[in-house]
């Protein structure tokens, strides 16, 4: 009898587990398909900049958000034409110069090879080009470059990144741009707009709710005397300052290099480590003309009718010498 007990607990037990994997299986196979078919934002760059200004980059004093982060001012460049024909794809590149020797510290203290990342605002209508519509040449210069909107709905401002700096900051970062057409876009007219890039390189400074990061030069908040540096627990420094009636413990993350020792007098604002800073923040205001082809023709027709005037004053001008030279001779 309690054989066939322990018999009949081992089969329910068996249908129960064999149950929840079937359950498990579906829910694992329903999450991985939700994935792919509605996937969900990153949370890193350049979700940052989206956090700290949701409607648009460029802040009304003109510049781009990610300057509140990257404080350190670098150059940045943009190659585009200076003007484009309706449904035309062209090529606008973004190149982010740096030392590609230097290094940069990571969020857990060790160093590596930076990163790069670019937003780029266009004209309304402007967008980047579908894949179909992209050349062979300019697909294979684009490489696997993601390109994300940076509100959706918003084809005309897109961000990359982040990306190897080593591949792209001398080759720079290709956008292949689909130019609107005003024939079928009523909200599209032909003339001059404004074209705008960011450009970074590294790791910020200032993390999106202020907070500063690993990726800063470190200063003593008071004066005295140091009386200790100890190892954390994190992997930086705990530096113990003694002000003579009190004491200070300044926190430093695990990346910056001290630069003072115990025993040494130190002053209020005086830096505890080097700067490990080697990126930084760019921006570039350029523009593009959206031409007619129609107006293009008639102007090529404009000057030529110039062409021919001149032509045929100079012709006029040779008859008019021929005349006056034969009545001389008469």
């Amino acid at each position: 009898m309690i054989t066939e007990n322990i018999v009949a607990i081992c089969r329910k037990v068996g249908k129960a587990i064999a149950s929840f994997g079937i359950v498990a299986i579906a829910t694992l196979a329903f999450l991985l398909a939700s994935d792919l078919i509605l996937p969900s934002s990153a949370a890193a760059y350049p979700f940052w900049a989206q956090q700290t200004a949701p409607e648009t980059p460029r802040e009304a004093t003109g510049r781009i958000v990610c300057a509140n982060c990257h404080l350190a001012e670098k150059a940045a460049e943009i190659e585009i034409p200076h003007s484009v024909l309706p449904d035309r794809v062209f090529d606008a590149v973004v190149k982010i110069p740096y030392d590609l020797e230097a290094k940069e510290i990571y969020g857990d203290g060790s160093e590596g090879d930076l990163q790069v990342g670019a937003v780029l605002m266009l004209p309304e209508g402007f967008k980047i080009a579908p894949e179909d519509r992209i050349p062979a040449e300019l697909q294979e210069k684009v490489g696997g470059i993601y390109y994300q909107e940076y509100q959706q709905g918003q084809e005309n401002v897109v961000m990359v990144g982040p990306l190897p700096g080593s591949v792209y900051a001398e080759e720079g970062i290709h956008f292949p741009i689909l130019s609107p057409n005003p024939a079928t876009d009523k909200n599209v007219n032909f003339g001059k707009f404004s074209v705008h890039v960011g450009a970074n390189r590294g790791r910020g400074q200032i993390g999106p709710a202020g907070n500063m990061t690993n990726n800063n030069q470190f200063r003593a908040s008071a004066s005295g005397t140091i009386a200790a540096v100890t190892a954390s627990e994190t992997g930086g420094y705990e530096i113990t300052i003694d002000k003579g009636n009190a004491s200070v413990v300044e926190l430093i993350p695990p990346g910056p290099q001290l630069i003072v020792a115990e025993g040494e007098a130190i002053a209020e604002g005086q830096p505890l480590t080097e700067d490990p800073n080697v990126g930084g923040f760019g921006q570039k205001d350029t523009e593009i003309v959206l031409q007619s082809s129609t107006r293009v023709a008639f102007l090529v027709g404009f000057l030529g009718l110039i062409m021919l005037a001149q032509l045929l004053l100079v012709i006029k001008k040779k008859q008019v010498e021929r005349v006056q030279a034969a009545e001389m001779n008469f």
